[in-house]
């Protein structure tokens, strides 16, 4: 899994008011939550906060953040939920998920399939049926993407299987492993 670093400062004002005046400031409010501990209301640098977000954006990714005013020297999280603005690029707030590395969590996994499958060359169709799989394991295990290679598959056959996937050692598959990903038709 990806992972990531940014800086913040501790926010002590909230509301919607103090938080436009954040973002004309060029700051982006955001909140860092998890289990057992109180929420942290910090903020960002705008352009940076952006540029990290691009970078991470569709891959799992563990967000260590380091924050300006706070007793933790560092905080390991995931990001929750990003709100933007509908007609413009701007971000508007991001939610952080607080997480512990050593504890193992689920996470969606993107399934990215390579090569041609043979039943396409004789006239088949290649019906993709899963996108993504579902992974557990600590944070730092879990790959950004499971590659799998179609090239054997004929039409009519059982096709591509969970069960067929090459996983990274101490990750288990959550998914039914009996579950088609991929099959020519």
């Amino acid at each position: 899994m990806l992972q990531v670093n940014m800086s913040a400062a501790k926010r002590t004002a909230c509301g919607k008011g103090e938080c436009r005046r954040l973002r004309v400031a060029k700051k982006t409010p955001a909140v860092v939550y998890g289990k057992g501990c109180a929420s942290l209301a910090v903020e960002f640098d705008a352009a940076v906060l952006h540029k990290d977000l691009l970078f991470i954006h569709g891959r799992n990714a563990v967000v260590t953040l380091k924050i300006e005013g706070d007793e933790k020297a560092e905080r390991h999280a995931v990001v929750q939920e990003i709100q933007k603005a509908p007609n413009v690029e701007q971000v508007l707030h991001v939610d952080f998920l607080e997480i512990e590395l050593d504890k193992p969590v689920n996470r969606s996994v993107p399934l990215r399939l390579t090569g041609v499958a043979k039943g396409v060359e004789f006239g088949g169709e290649l019906s993709v049926l899963r996108q993504s799989i579902v992974l557990r394991g600590c944070p730092l295990d879990i790959p950004d993407e499971i590659v799998a290679d179609i090239t054997a598959l004929d039409k009519g056959g059982k096709g591509l299987t969970c069960a067929d996937l090459a996983l990274p050692e101490k990750v288990e598959l959550m998914d039914a492993p009996s579950q088609v990903c991929a099959v020519v038709l």
